[in-house]
């Protein structure tokens, strides 16, 4: 569990705060009661943001690429509403 951060606190220890991301995970920063920011290892960002790719990249990285999809409309008639 990240540990939070007072922002005035975080302030003061911003060199103990740097070392916990580093060692013991992500750093959270609160601005009036509110978390407002995160503080993490580099390694850390570096992974998060090698993961993220375009959606078009993602569809032409798909397995189902040049699959044959069928998107005929189903013509069967709308079903009645139920009864409660």
């Amino acid at each position: 569990m990240a540990q939070v951060w007072q922002l005035q606190e975080a302030k003061n220890k911003f060199s103990q705060m740097v070392n916990d991301a580093l060692h013991h995970g992500p750093q959270v920063i609160t601005k009036h009661g509110v978390e407002t920011a995160v503080l993490l290892s580099y390694a850390e960002y570096q992974q998060i943001t090698a993961k993220q790719q375009s959606v078009a990249q993602f569809f032409r990285n798909s397995p189902l690429m040049g699959v044959e999809l069928d998107l005929t409309r189903d013509s069967s008639p709308i079903r009645s509403e139920a009864e409660l």
